[in-house]
């Protein structure tokens, strides 16, 4: 198993690279949205990292979109991974950013849903899944799913959010954004934007899955937790079989 300490220095590295340029931005530009703020994902990943502390073999990323966590989390531990997403053009894009970063070897893609899993029962290390639960058919049976998928001992980290380490100064530019978008034109779509990343609906979706244990981290779409930073994340553990009667 790759050392932690060497996952965290390289996450510092992908982390320096991707708050300068927006930092630069900022300063020369002004704020016109969300996507002038700094990349989120390679804080996401190493709150992964530092939650699940995953052990090395099979991993997926579910809803992958273009591998905005796919590759950052390949980039940090040299583990290879599999993107499952319904967009198969997505995921094409994010196979030729891996190509362009020379790790083809290392990322694959499977056009599929979260409630139709196509893998085997108790095969999959980890399943990690930003921003993509918010938007299945049917949650829990997604979940149901990741359960099932998951070998003894895998763990699973869904949700959305910032990642913990995320600049404060970001962090307040998002939630001041987003509230500012629950009193303009589109206000209908944000509420319930909003409405689906509460803890309280997380806990919901995982209590209809039936999970034997899980744990809700973070307190929504705008809100800073001291702890997960802003966001909402369910972690779960499927547990180990035991050897004993």
């Amino acid at each position: 198993m790759t050392n932690r300490v060497g996952w965290m220095a390289l996450l510092g590295s992908l982390l320096a690279a991707s708050l300068a340029p927006s930092q630069a931005a900022d300063a020369s530009q002004g704020l016109s949205g969300e996507q002038s703020l700094p990349n989120r994902h390679v804080y996401v990943v190493q709150d992964i990292l530092k939650t699940c502390s995953p052990q090395k073999g099979f991993w997926v990323d579910l809803g992958a979109g273009k591998g905005q966590i796919s590759i950052p989390l390949i980039e940090a531990t040299d583990n290879p991974l599999v993107m499952l997403d319904p967009n198969a053009e997505a995921m094409t894009e994010g196979l030729t950013t891996a190509r362009e970063k020379k790790l083809e070897h290392r990322l694959s893609a499977v056009v599929g849903v979260a409630e139709a899993m196509p893998f085997p029962d108790n095969t999959v290390d980890l399943v990690v899944s930003r921003g993509s639960i918010f938007f299945w058919d049917d949650p829990a049976k997604g979940l149901r799913e990741v359960w099932r998928v998951l070998r003894p001992g895998g763990k699973a980290y869904i949700g959305g959010g910032a990642g913990s380490g995320y600049p404060k100064w970001a962090v307040e530019k998002l939630i001041e954004g987003r509230q500012r978008k629950l009193k303009g034109a589109e206000a209908e779509k944000w509420k319930r934007f909003i409405e689906l990343r509460r803890p309280e609906q997380m806990k919901q979706w995982a209590e209809a899955a039936g999970l034997a244990a899980f744990q809700v981290m973070g307190k929504g779409a705008v809100s800073d937790d001291p702890a997960i930073g802003q966001g909402v994340w369910l972690f779960f553990e499927k547990p180990s079989v035991s050897l004993s009667n």
